[in-house]
C-alpha cells in the first residue's frame, strides 16, 4: 500500500489541524481530491504563498504579509486605544465585529503556571514599551473569561496602574467562553459596556 502513502501523510497533517480528527480529515483530503483541479492545486498553491510569506507583525503581533500590519500602518486608526487579545483569532474576532478603530496588541497567549508560561514568554514587555513609546491613553484588555485569562489581565493591570487607563469587556462575554467563538453582536457588547478594572 505504498501507493497511498503521500495520502496518508496528508490526512495525518490534516488530522493536527483545530476541529478534525482522523475521520473529518480523512473525509476532507478525499473531498480535495475528488475536487483536484477547482480545490487542491489552489489550496497547495494558496498554502506555498502563505508558507513563504506570511509573518508576524514586529509592532503588535497580528499575522500578515510585511513586517507592520495593515492596522499598524493605517494612520486613521485611533492611536491612544490598545486592545489587548490573546491570539490573532481574537483579534480578528474583533476586527470582525467592526466596532473598535484603535489598534491591538497580540499576547500569544496567557500565563499559565501549570504550563510554565511566565511574562517574559508573552508579549507583555512588549506591551509596556508600546504603552510608553505610542502614548496610549487606554487599554482594553479584551482576554477570554478564563482562569488564564483572568490572571493574565490582573497580572497586566499591576503592571500599567497608574500609567494610563485600564478597562476591561464586560456583559456578553460569558465566563469560559473565548473571543473567537462569539458572534459579532455580543463582542460589539462587550466593547461597548467595558468597565474600569
Amino acid at each position: 500500500m505504498n501507493s497511498l502513502k503521500p495520502i496518508d501523510e496528508l490526512i495525518e497533517l490534516m488530522a493536527k489541524l483545530p476541529g478534525l480528527g482522523p475521520r473529518s480529515a480523512r473525509r476532507a483530503v478525499l473531498h480535495l481530491i475528488r475536487k483536484r483541479a477547482l480545490l487542491l492545486g489552489p489550496l497547495s498553491e494558496a498554502m506555498a504563498q502563505v508558507a513563504t510569506h506570511a509573518r508576524e507583525c514586529l509592532n503588535c503581533g497580528n499575522v500578515g504579509t510585511s513586517d507592520i500590519c495593515d492596522i499598524c500602518a493605517d494612520e486613521k486608526r485611533a492611536t491612544g486605544e490598545l486592545c489587548v487579545v490573546e491570539d490573532v483569532s481574537d483579534l480578528w474576532a474583533m476586527e470582525r465585529a467592526g466596532v473598535f478603530k484603535g489598534r491591538y496588541h497580540v499576547l500569544g497567549g496567557t500565563l499559565s503556571a501549570l504550563d510554565g508560561i511566565r511574562p517574559e514568554d508573552l508579549r507583555i514587555p512588549r506591551l509596556r514599551d508600546r504603552v510608553e513609546a505610542e502614548e496610549i491613553t487606554e487599554v482594553i484588555l479584551a482576554l477570554n473569561a478564563t482562569v488564564d485569562g483572568q490572571t493574565t489581565a490582573h497580572y497586566i493591570a499591576d503592571q500599567l496602574e497608574g500609567r494610563v487607563r485600564l478597562t476591561s469587556l464586560a456583559q456578553g462575554v460569558p465566563i469560559g467562553g473565548e473571543l473567537d467563538y462569539l458572534d459579532d453582536g455580543t463582542i460589539s457588547a462587550a466593547l461597548r459596556a467595558r468597565k474600569d478594572i
